[in-house]
């Protein structure tokens, strides 16, 4: 007889749920009359972002231990369940930015499926237990965004962002295979426990093992668009449907930094001096490039690719302080940033359809008064981003400064406080575009006629609105949750 492994399909629904919506979004925009083709494929991708959601919600409850749910490939904890229910929040949300944009007909519904099928890869990514499964997860998501940020076949831009993400992304894959082939080549294991303790012993400072834990390091710094591996995010991210961007800009860095918290703690504790120091340096390389280069951007969209290189530093400082405060702190930034960023791309997206341009700091000129809900969510995203009161953002900062402060890394702190402050000057200055333009320089924006009326968008920048605000005043629910999440790894 053949020995099947057992299969716990409760643990595997938060990626089965979004992988079958877009099977159903894929078929229905073949079987459905067109004109109904882009109802039926959001309709059906936003409820298996909503299944996903309550899945690992139950999944959450119910898993007080980490256990296995497909022999040793793949992992049912609360660590990956926190971060499928951001995951799927987050798509939720990218529908609804989504919704008025026009794609060619013929392509509406891929579209959809296409966005199911990637935060299908991510969930599935999170609660990976060893290496093979890891790199399947990160093509399984990987192959999705490209096509998506080339989906607009009529824009040489879009096209030419997915070429690059397709050239960078797959080198950074090849560069995170090829370490897991070292990793393997010097253990013998592929699950992150085994080699944890075979990594313990006589191999602590072996080469193979060092430089593929290097090259492993390296590939997730390509998806979580950290610098020096963040080349590919200011062209990628502009020259992307603006939807996408918003997307790409929430979700990678979720499911990237979770598998590097979860990989490094679990299978490289041995050599937790080494990470610990390499990730400080990417942080402080990924602080110091965002920001000043953000600082020249006039494309907001650009601005805004910047700055998320600039977050994932802040990102990559409570993972380099090693510590259950530093997991807890990752857990919780996540919130405020996912809602504080897909919220910022959502109001591009609606000034972008309203004037058939990529928009400026000059063009986004007289919005706040123009259509003054988005002005004022524009507001507080942009505060959350620079980590200031009342968002959600300055306790994220706050908590990533102090994991670093309980490792007596007080310099780290300093070095992220610096940014934040230089992160004001481009952070203001949207917000001086739209609403403290002079006359002369309100002549320099284009002419648009009346603001469209976006139902669906507004209520996605409403719910992005009141998380990132509302994650400040309850820390307290928010941050319990992430504690218990941490809880999974071992510190």
């Amino acid at each position: 007889m053949i020995s099947t492994p057992k299969i716990d399909w409760l643990g595997l629904a938060p990626a089965l749920i979004p992988l079958a919506a877009a099977s159903i979004a894929l078929l229905g925009s073949v079987i459905v009359p067109a004109r109904a083709r882009r109802l039926v494929a959001a309709l059906f991708a936003g409820l298996g972002f909503v299944g996903t959601m309550v899945a690992a919600g139950y999944v959450f409850w119910k898993t007080p231990d980490s256990r296995e749910i497909v022999a040793e490939a793949a992992r049912r904890d609360r660590l990956a369940s926190l971060a499928q229910i951001i995951l799927g929040g987050v798509g939720l949300l990218a529908v609804g930015v989504s919704w008025s944009e026009r794609p060619r007909q013929e392509h509406v519904g891929e579209y959809y499926a296409l966005l199911a099928a990637a935060v299908g890869g991510m969930a599935f990514m999170v609660q990976a237990n060893n290496l093979m499964t890891l790199f399947l997860g990160l093509e399984w998501f990987s192959l999705c965004l490209y096509v998506l940020c080339a989906i607009d076949v009529e824009l040489e831009v879009s096209l030419e962002s997915g070429l690059k993400y397709l050239i960078v992304g797959s080198f950074g894959s090849a560069v995170l295979l090829f370490g897991s082939a070292l990793v393997f080549g010097a253990t013998q294991e592929l699950q992150f426990a085994e080699i944890g303790e075979v990594a313990g012993g006589a191999l602590q400072d072996d080469r193979m093992l060092v430089v593929g834990l290097a090259m492993i390091i390296t590939g997730l710094g390509f998806k979580a668009s950290a610098a020096p591996f963040h080349m590919w995010t200011p062209d990628v991210y502009q020259g992307s449907p603006t939807p996408v961007t918003a997307f790409m800009s929430a979700a990678t860095k979720v499911v990237a930094l979770v598998v590097t918290l979860r990989v490094l703690n679990e299978a490289f504790p041995a050599q937790e001096d080494l990470w610990a120091a390499a990730l400080a340096a990417l942080a402080v390389a990924s602080l110091a490039i965002g920001n000043l280069a953000a600082l020249v951007q006039r494309d907001v969209k650009r601005l805004l690719a910047y700055s998320s290189v600039s977050h994932a530093g802040f990102m990559l400082i409570p993972i380099a302080a090693a510590n259950e405060l530093g997991a807890k702190a990752l857990l919780y930034y996540f919130v405020p940033y996912c809602a504080a960023s897909l919220g910022a791309f959502a109001v591009v997206a609606a000034r972008e359809r309203e004037l058939a341009q990529p928009v400026t700091l000059d063009n986004l000129a007289g919005m706040g008064w123009e259509r003054p809900f988005l002005g004022v969510a524009m507001w507080a995203f942009v505060l959350s981003f620079a980590g200031l009161p009342l968002t959600g953002g300055f306790l994220g900062k706050f908590y990533a400064f102090s994991a670093a402060v309980e490792r007596d890394w007080t310099w780290l702190v300093i070095v992220g406080v610096v940014a934040t402050a230089i992160s004001l000057y481009y952070y203001l200055a949207i917000i001086r575009s739209m609403y403290m333009r002079s006359d002369a320089e309100l002549q320099l924006a284009p002419v648009g006629g009346a603001p469209p009326r976006e139902l669906v968008l507004s209520v996605s920048v409403a719910a992005c609105l009141v998380v990132t605000v509302g994650s400040f005043f309850a820390v307290q629910p928010l941050a319990e949750l992430a504690e218990r999440a941490a809880a999974s790894l071992p510190f």
